[in-house]
């Protein structure tokens, strides 16, 4: 017979015997399930653990049946504020402050349907947001998910967004003629600004990189730049201003990098190193990036070029590093990449004379076939 209230009896075994009932969150159907042990103290206490846990698997389950996507995006959130780099927390904030809160931040995220999230890549007037803005969207929401698999026990598949093929248009290089006009007005009466650029042409700098360059991290005797640092303007939380400008690590661990100085580009540097301040260019403080661009922006326009992109400069110095025999390894290092491929389908825009180069080297292979 079992103890008034307790469900707990001793069996005709010996053992003792205590049971506890369940309830299927899905079905609301009740279960009952046993504990056992040689004595009454011993049961009565495995039966009081079993109770509570059953009633936290209860209270876990009902916590994940109504799991907003805005909890725990809130949660992970401040995990990153805390583990990653400043900038790469305000990045994800803004993303999912812009593309996601408003459309299904009260979202349940159990039993959720993928065609949910969909609806994020659409604006206001339905038209699809671009790729790269996609890619990040993704990336936000496949790492609260992670999140909410690993803390809440709410898995949800990794969601990719139906991407329509289209054609990609190909980055520019400066094309030899543009790149002689470029530096002769580079040369012609230099100064700190126009040095920047030339450091750009001969070492394939972001430029964020060569905005917080300091004369400490150039070797002269070794002739060896070393990327330490980056600068970009950001959002910054609790301040007056919408953004600021930060200095800070590189964008990964493969862009701080050690490259070698060319000696045209040590000649050039020696004389400036003697008067300067703490940066390579503007002296006592990192450069604007915006207004560095808008300086190169006029060099191009001086030297009769069409107005492009900064990055232009970090394409044309990978091209003419292959086009000079550069191996893809080394150049990738240089260029501060995580792997080749990205060196290679990125940086790499062999030029018409490259080309005209190899198909006339069949002449000879045709040649010795033939005979001649």
């Amino acid at each position: 017979m079992s103890r008034r209230g307790e469900n707990i009896r001793k069996r005709k075994d010996g053992r003792w015997e205590g049971r506890y009932y369940t309830q299927d969150p899905q079905t609301g159907q009740s279960s009952v399930h046993s504990v056992y042990a040689k004595t009454y103290g011993e049961v009565k206490e495995r039966l009081s653990a079993a109770k509570q846990s059953a009633k936290t698997a209860q209270e876990v389950e009902h916590e994940r049946r109504t799991l907003y996507l805005d909890t725990v995006a809130e949660e992970w959130l401040s995990i990153v504020s805390a583990e990653k780099k400043y900038a790469t927390y305000i990045k994800y904030r803004t993303v999912y402050e812009k593309h996601i809160r408003e459309k299904v931040g009260k979202v349940i995220l159990s039993g959720s349907d993928s065609r949910i999230w969909d609806g994020v890549v659409w604006n206001k007037e339905q038209e699809v947001l671009s790729d790269s803005l996609q890619k990040s969207i993704a990336c936000v929401l496949n790492q609260i998910f992670d999140y909410a698999a690993l803390h809440h026990n709410c898995i949800i598949s990794q969601y990719v967004f139906p991407r329509k093929k289209k054609h990609s248009r190909p980055v520019g290089i400066l094309d030899l003629s543009e790149q002689t006009r470029l530096l002769r007005c580079l040369y012609d009466r230099m100064d700190e600004y126009k040095l920047g650029i030339v450091v750009c042409i001969f070492t394939g700098l972001r430029l964020g990189e060569i905005c917080s360059l300091k004369w400490r991290d150039i070797d002269l005797d070794r002739r060896v730049l070393h990327v330490n640092t980056t600068v970009q303007r950001i959002a910054v939380e609790g301040k007056d201003t919408k953004t600021v400008l930060l200095e800070g690590e590189p964008k990964s661990i493969f862009s701080k990098r050690e490259i070698p100085l060319p000696d045209e580009l040590v000649d050039l540097l020696i004389p400036y190193r003697s008067n300067a301040g703490e940066y390579v260019i503007n002296r006592n403080s990192p450069m604007e990036p915006r207004t560095y661009q808008n300086k190169f922006h006029r060099y191009l326009r001086s030297a009769g070029i069409k107005k492009t992109n900064f990055h232009v400069l970090r394409h044309t110095f990978a091209t003419n590093c292959v086009n000079g025999g550069m191996d893809i390894k080394s150049l990738s290092e240089i260029l501060g990449h995580s792997n080749v491929r990205i060196t290679l389908d990125c940086y790499t825009h062999p030029t018409l004379e490259t080309k005209r180069q190899y198909m006339n080297s069949l002449s000879s292979i045709y040649g010795q076939i033939l005979g001649q």
